[in-house]
């Protein structure tokens, strides 16, 4: 796998740019408080569930389907909610994957043409984040080497659910704090793979 390099920055999630990226009827800001739970056994089978609805909605159009973020990584606590990174040839054509996807219960939530042509669809209780981004995607690869680094580091697991706890006690109610609160400890395991 090549190493990508590490992020110029994080996503900005906060206020305009927050509504730019907005599709369809979702809500502008966090309705319940930001929850870290304890490792779920049941996440990767979840994931699997998933894995093959997109697969069977998209067949040879979905080039990797994977189960990236902490619900991914055994012992890792996490918000109850799976992270899944599709790959598709060109994530703009959203005419070659969106109607598939939204029949088999997936729903266009996230635009962002300027980072990645990144898109994130949700499941209708929010229960999934799939995250749409192309072939060779720093970020996508990003996400694979932080997932499978946390698989076989338990100190660096450990390390980052504890900041993940700290971060949702201090912004609860805000998803644009609690991710740039975790971004400073990504990086930091990030450098500890290899990335520059």
């Amino acid at each position: 796998m090549r190493i990508p390099p590490l992020p110029k920055a994080s996503l900005d999630l906060t206020g305009d740019k927050a509504a730019k990226r907005a599709v369809g009827n979702r809500p502008a800001n966090v309705t319940s408080p930001i929850t870290i739970d304890a490792y779920n056994p049941e996440w990767p089978a979840m994931f699997a569930k998933e894995e093959a609805a997109i697969r069977a909605a998209l067949g040879a159009k979905a080039l990797a389907v994977e189960h990236v973020g902490s619900t991914a990584v055994p012992g890792l606590a996490a918000k109850d909610r799976l992270d899944i990174d599709l790959i598709v040839a060109d994530p703009a054509d959203e005419d070659a994957y969106v109607p598939p996807l939204e029949a088999a219960g997936y729903f266009l939530r996230t635009r962002d043409p300027d980072w990645y042509q990144h898109r994130c669809l949700w499941t209708h209780d929010h229960g999934v984040n799939l995250h749409v981004f192309g072939p060779d995607c720093d970020e996508y690869l990003r996400h694979l080497i932080l997932r499978d680094w946390l698989r076989t580091h338990p100190e660096d697991r450990d390390r980052y659910a504890a900041e993940k706890h700290r971060v949702a006690q201090e912004h609860p109610m805000d998803m644009a704090l609690y991710v740039q609160g975790k971004t400073r400890i990504i990086i930091d395991i990030l450098k500890r793979c290899g990335l520059r």
